[in-house]
């Protein structure tokens, strides 16, 4: 792999780290639940339903906006958020191809471990 290539991996890597840390808050997750349930909605709609202040739901929102999970588009005086699917679309693939990796390595390692070595005893 080039440098150009390692440097991008890793980069996008972290992007879905930032992803799966923005996901790892339950306030956050419950956001884009309902955000996902209602096909767009307001901080406002959305605090309603949450134990938190619209302010603290606010703050949640740009952290999800900020690794690309949701989108604000102005409406009238409030923003209306959306998710983005293709962000976690993405997550969901990168999850996928690291369980892949790690599953095959994991294979390696047990093939390894359960060959015969020239010290085995001799039955």
């Amino acid at each position: 792999m080039t440098a150009d290539l390692r440097a991008t991996a890793d980069l996008r890597a972290t992007a879905d780290l930032s992803v799966l840390a923005a996901l790892a808050d339950p306030t956050r997750w419950r956001l884009l639940d309902t955000i996902a349930a209602h096909g767009g909605t307001t901080a406002t709609v959305l605090a309603a339903d949450l134990p938190v202040t619209r302010q603290a739901v606010v703050k949640h929102l740009g952290v999800l906006e900020r690794v690309g999970l949701v989108s604000g588009r102005r409406a009238g005086r409030e923003m209306r958020y959306s998710v983005r699917v293709e962000r976690l679309d993405e997550t969901a693939r990168w999850m996928s191809e690291t369980a892949r990796r790690w599953d095959h390595r994991l294979a390696a390692i047990k093939r390894l471990a359960e060959a015969p070595t020239d010290d085995s005893p001799q039955q």
